[in-house]
């Protein structure tokens, strides 16, 4: 049970990422979606949800990481 849910809190900012990276496509083609008023608005959008998702995975690993003393000594906490 456990896993599961370690599995859906990685799951739901990953999705996340994969939609900015769409959001950023699109505004590169010229395809407005519509929550978004602008073209701007949408590829910022995208680039905040992208950097949020793959910040939380690599938060998420890096954390793993360190209770396992598997990093390196740069990114032991003190």
């Amino acid at each position: 049970m456990i896993r599961i849910i370690a599995l859906s809190i990685l799951v739901i900012p990953g999705i996340l990422a994969v939609y900015g990276i769409k959001l950023m496509r699109d505004m590169v083609f010229g395809i407005l979606q519509s929550p978004f008023p602008y073209l701007w608005l949408q590829f910022v959008c995208g680039l905040l949800f992208v950097m949020l998702g793959i910040g939380f995975i690599a938060g998420f690993i890096l954390h793993r990481d360190r209770k396992r003393n598997k990093v390196q000594d740069k990114f032991k906490s003190n």
